[in-house]
């Protein structure tokens, strides 16, 4: 398939087949993220391969309780790695303070996101399916302690990787418009911005089971995978946007989905997690 095509209908898998990722294949995904871009070529990176079922089955609770987690053959965990990278210049007594700098730390995410993106392409032309999975931020440090991880080192990603069983195809995306500034930013209207969004998810009006599977299909895939005998997840996604009375798609995504009192309130407990592994980005006065 032409790149092009192949980057334009790559989509999220949750659905694997039971067959284990071969190792030749592996290998050639870890060397695409070693060989990444790297902000001064320092790359602050380690990848833990997840593999053992019981591992996956614990890391898969670490995410949320996601099946797709402890399905997926094998799963990676891309880490900001600055204790390598404080040890390598300790050696040479230089002082490296990556952990205090947000700038060092921001760099450091986006090099681990382009090596996260580097697998997902690879993965994606070699015949396998992939998905991110972000919420292993909610237990930093409980997956810290369990696959032992050093201070200055942080679990940022989890991309779970296999055989695709199923790749939906309709997951909407914004039309290229909507995102890309010629020259210079230019604000778009209300009613812009309302109809770039419409022509994403669509109406929820229509038909809210369809509607779903278009925007929350992890809700959808959960269902699937653990069934449960007291209603569904999503009977439950649906008993909220009816509670509270969900008509547009901002409503779901910012009351239903990502909750914005839950999002701000959990900056307290990330940053706990940041400064017990280490970190902390301190207002230096001029040294």
């Amino acid at each position: 398939m032409d790149l092009y095509d192949l980057m334009m209908k790559r989509r999220s898998v949750r659905s694997f087949e039971d067959r284990p990722v071969p190792e030749e294949l592996l290998d050639e995904l870890l060397d695409a993220a070693v060989n990444a871009p790297s902000g001064g070529n320092i790359q602050p990176l380690s990848i833990i391969v997840v593999e053992e079922r019981a591992a996956r089955a614990e890391l898969a609770e670490m995410v949320g309780g996601q099946p797709w987690v402890a399905n997926a053959p094998t799963s990676l965990i891309f880490c900001i790695d600055f204790h390598r990278v404080k040890r390598w210049a300790s050696a040479f007594d230089v002082e490296f303070r990556g952990e205090e700098s947000l700038l060092s730390f921001l760099i450091a995410y986006a090099d681990l996101m382009c090596a996260a993106q580097s697998v997902v392409i690879l993965a994606e032309a070699r015949g396998l399916g992939s998905v991110y999975v972000g919420t292993i931020l909610s237990s930093i440090e409980y997956a810290r302690e369990f696959f032992a991880m050093p201070e200055h080192v942080l679990p940022m990603m989890v991309l779970s990787l296999g055989f695709p069983k199923s790749v939906p195809r309709d997951i909407p995306k914004l039309d290229r418009h909507a995102a890309v500034h010629s020259e210079k930013y230019a604000a778009r209207s209300d009613d812009d911005v309302r109809d770039d969004f419409e022509r994403k998810y669509g109406s929820i009006d229509e038909d809210v089971d369809r509607y779903l599977e278009r925007a929350y299909v992890e809700a959808v895939e959960r269902d699937r995978q653990v069934p449960r005998d007291d209603g569904s997840w999503v009977g439950d996604v649906k008993k909220r946007m009816q509670k509270l009375e969900v008509k547009s798609n901002a409503e779901f995504l910012f009351r239903v989905r990502y909750p914005q009192n839950l999002m701000v309130r959990f900056n307290r407990d990330l940053i706990k997690a940041l400064d017990r592994a280490g970190f902390s980005f301190p207002l230096a006065k001029d040294e």
